[in-house]
């Protein structure tokens, strides 16, 4: 065989095995990909059968946790029929205008070691942190270890309405 044409055939050959590599990668993105859709579809279909209210974005986004106003939080934290867990995720220092004292607390940087501490995996949870950012976090890392009726409190404390009432009672009262 001629020295050109081996050293052609070995060079088409290292090209056709990098473009099966490539496609290989390729196909294993999709299988991720689909895979996590899976898990989406199951999430909202389940949360759907139990009668939960989605917005049309959260369903339309592919989203696995729902960003819930603090008005609609704060009417659940006041209801006294409906079952649900408050998960606060702020920082160990950060102290909130009021405490909400059924809070679960478990800073951010420790849930994926205590989320052993939520017992129960289909309870609604409100997720809360300081300012809504951190709590965008917890709700994707719960929705990792399994958990899928998670609400994430848009804002967190700083628009917590039960604070703006502590603060208008407080005015009054002096």
């Amino acid at each position: 065989m001629d020295n050109r044409l081996q050293k052609n055939v070995f060079f088409n050959i290292n090209k056709l095995t990098e473009r099966v590599n490539e496609l290989q990668k390729q196909i294993n993105e999709l299988n991720e990909r689909i895979d996590t859709q899976s898990v989406v579809d199951r999430t909202h279909l389940l949360r759907v059968k139990n009668g939960d209210q989605l917005s049309d974005d959260y369903i339309l986004n592919g989203r696995m946790y729902d960003d819930m106003s603090p008005d609609k939080a704060f009417y659940y934290y006041g209801q006294e029929d409906i079952n649900y867990i408050l998960l606060d995720v702020s920082d160990k220092g950060f102290e909130p205008v009021s405490e909400l004292s059924e809070a679960i607390k478990i800073p951010f940087t420790e849930l994926n070691i205590r989320h052993k501490e939520i017992i129960n995996k289909a309870t609604p949870i409100l997720v809360i942190s300081e300012n809504g950012t951190t709590s965008i976090l917890a709700c994707e890392l719960l929705n990792q270890m399994g958990f899928y009726n998670v609400n994430n409190i848009s804002g967190g404390y700083k628009f917590w309405p039960g604070h703006k009432k502590e603060t208008i009672d407080t005015a009054f009262s002096a």
